[in-house]
């Protein structure tokens, strides 16, 4: 990994993007083409994408909708993880403490200690490598309970991060999208899309009402991850290791199936909304971040081609940007 540009962990990078003119040349030196053909790529999945791919190094991006709000879902873990290492590095808390997790006690979801049935008892810093890796809600519950949501908030306005803020936990969240759709179970959300009304309805589904960002925020904090400007450097090596253990290959990894070049990420799901940011490295040194925020036309739980647009937008900007 090229290590380039590191500053001061403490509040925004010090290197900001070069813009190029305007004409047949986008923001950042990007040819205008690349962007309709990603649009084309998003409607032909039926979805609606908002993207924004950065060159971590020479600031030159690729923009589709990059300043629109976007519901977070299980990405708020990103800063979430990020305020963990500062207090960590701060003394604040003690990634090593011991945290016991009663059956009764645990956020709903589908992975991890969410799923389990019996107490578990494990270190701070073991549960953030579950709620990045396999998105545990019950671990990153934990966590934010112990890190504090103002002091997430708080780490997010001191990195520039003026559009993202984290309203809900993830217990929260699973109690809004039922109370909201008048379901019993979050598999009964789904069946209840097609009511008339129900959509528009759900909180979790409206950046205005829920955990928000942007794609070009996400992209801003994990260049400052990969730059070491997000927290002390060894901090910031401990969140790439576990973004690079995420298990989920059907998203961002899928564009780029090569052995070469190494994909770290983090999935957020949501009914009708796939997300995934991340970064794309090759062995040339070239690192990308990306940020990628779709929302499908329909109400169908298993969509294949709105998983797999993520990584194919995503492999088209990062191309794109790699070209002379």
């Amino acid at each position: 990994m090229r290590e380039a540009n590191r500053g001061s962990w403490g509040g925004v990078p010090s290197q900001q993007a070069g813009m190029s003119g305007p004409g047949a040349w986008g923001s950042g030196g990007v040819r205008v083409d690349v962007t309709e053909r990603i649009e084309a790529e998003f409607r032909s999945a039926g979805v609606t994408g908002f993207l924004h791919v950065m060159d971590m190094d020479t600031g030159r991006e690729v923009a589709v909708r990059a300043d629109d709000p976007v519901v977070l879902a299980s990405v708020f873990k990103v800063p979430l993880l990020v305020t963990f290492h500062r207090q960590a590095a701060d003394g604040v808390l003690d990634p090593a403490e011991p945290v016991t997790l009663r059956p009764p006690d645990r956020t709903a979801g589908p992975t991890g200690i969410s799923a389990m049935q019996d107490e578990v008892r494990m270190s701070l810093r073991d549960l953030t490598l579950l709620m990045i890796t396999v998105s545990d809600n019950a671990a990153a519950d934990v966590v934010l309970d112990r890190v504090g949501r103002d002091a997430v908030n708080a780490t997010a306005a001191a990195l520039g991060l003026r559009d993202t803020v984290v309203e809900v936990s993830g217990r929260e969240l699973h109690e809004t999208l039922l109370e909201d759709a008048g379901a019993a179970t979050f598999a009964d959300v789904w069946t209840r899309l097609d009511e008339p009304g129900v959509e528009a309805r759900l909180r979790a589904l409206d950046p205005l009402r829920t955990s928000r960002s942007t794609p070009r925020d996400m992209t801003r904090l994990l260049s400052m991850i990969w730059r070491d400007e997000a927290a002390p450097p060894g901090g910031c090596a401990a969140m790439r290791r576990l973004f690079g253990l995420q298990v989920w290959p059907h998203r961002l990894s899928s564009g780029f199936p090569y052995d070469d070049v190494v994909v770290s990420g983090k999935t957020g799901t949501l009914p009708t909304l796939r997300n995934e940011v991340g970064a794309v490295e090759y062995p040339d040194g070239g690192r990308y971040a990306v940020a990628v925020f779709t929302r499908s036309l329909l109400p169908i739980a298993v969509l294949p081609q709105a998983d797999a647009v993520i990584g194919s937008a995503a492999r088209m900007a990062v191309e794109s940007l790699r070209r002379p």
